[in-house]
């Protein structure tokens, strides 16, 4: 499912899903599904992580059914504080404590982002890398979003068991730019050099080239990589990122003929032996090469790691050990 299709469905939810305390509880995988497009577009907005947000709204409002979510839209345990829309009380660190009530769940997705934003004390979560949701997690806990001792360790698991971080992933997959109009002269940007160069108008014959997408260096696991673009190869790639083609196919354990796709990540350097997290629960439709390259772990230590005889020997719902031994 496309981020678009994500967004469009929290959407519908938003606005043909009444809010109903009677309601039948909402499942975990319904509220990842139908809030995560939110949270990736929170993502790109504001640069919160959407594992974050979607990890502390699930721990927060127990995944949509908490009281202050049905009756009052919060579904980030978010107190007044000076606020001055509806509210609701509500026990919590005191009895009939003052909460903020909104008009809609997407109202408090935005709100949270705003509240982060707007405390001088959650500034220094800004300061981290954007795919750094354990710091972002021990850092709210610093911060004191909540008092409990074990808050972040709780936002953690809770990524880690759901895979929240692949929406992390998704969100600053590039989006797909329409093709200029061919009635009007364009402006030519090339972006292959260091320093932006603006080029002449072109001519009716070339007014239908678009200009490439601005290429980003990221880091997963202390691996730096891109994301592929349409059309994209490993002799390209690599002539652009002034690299051999061996080494894109092989930091990325290409097969022969494997060709890559839009929204693919390619390491640029080697992977390693280990990953950030500690597991990773197999989700359906996932190859061990697909966990490789979310984790940046190269596959032969992944099937180490798990006594795994073949790549194919993963089952939905099994625990990926991404760092230490499995013991037998």
């Amino acid at each position: 499912m496309t981020i678009k299709n994500l967004v469009i469905l929290s959407f519908l939810f938003l606005f043909f899903a009444p809010l109903n305390a009677s309601a039948p509880r909402i499942t975990l995988k319904q509220y990842i599904e139908t809030w995560s497009g939110v949270a990736m577009e929170e993502m790109r907005l504001h640069g919160i992580p959407a594992s974050i947000k979607l990890a502390q709204g699930i721990l927060e409002s127990g995944f949509g059914n908490s009281r202050l979510a049905r009756y009052a839209n919060n579904h980030f345990g978010i107190k007044c504080h000076g606020w001055a829309g509806r509210s609701i009380r509500h026990d919590d660190d005191k009895p009939n404590e003052c909460f903020r009530a909104y008009d809609s769940a997407i109202d408090s997705f935005r709100d949270h982002s705003q509240f982060l934003l707007t405390r001088p004390w959650y500034a220094p979560l800004f300061e981290l890398d954007i795919m750094d949701f354990r710091g972002w997690a021990r850092g709210l806990q610093r911060a004191g979003y909540a008092t409990n001792p074990r808050y972040a360790e709780k936002l953690i698991r809770i990524i880690e068991e759901n895979n929240l971080y692949r929406f992390d992933i998704m969100a600053l997959e590039p989006v797909a730019q329409p093709v200029p109009a061919m009635d009007t002269p364009e402006t030519t940007i090339i972006e292959k050099t260091k320093e932006p160069i603006v080029a002449e108008q072109t001519s009716a014959t070339t007014q239908n080239l678009q200009a490439p997408p601005v290429r980003e260096v990221r880091s997963n696991n202390r691996i730096r990589y891109i994301i592929a673009f349409e059309g994209d190869t490993p002799e390209s790639i690599a002539r652009e990122m002034e690299m051999r083609a061996w080494q894109i196919i092989r930091y990325n354990e290409l097969g022969d003929g494997r060709t890559l796709t839009p929204g693919q990540i390619i390491y640029l350097q080697p992977k390693r032996r280990k990953g950030v997290q500690s597991y990773h629960i197999v989700q359906q439709g996932e190859t061990l090469y697909h966990i490789s390259q979310i984790h940046g772990v190269q596959m032969r230590f992944l099937m180490k790691r798990n006594h795994l005889e073949s790549s194919n020997d993963i089952e939905v719902g099994q625990r990926l050990l991404l760092r230490g031994r499995k013991q037998n």
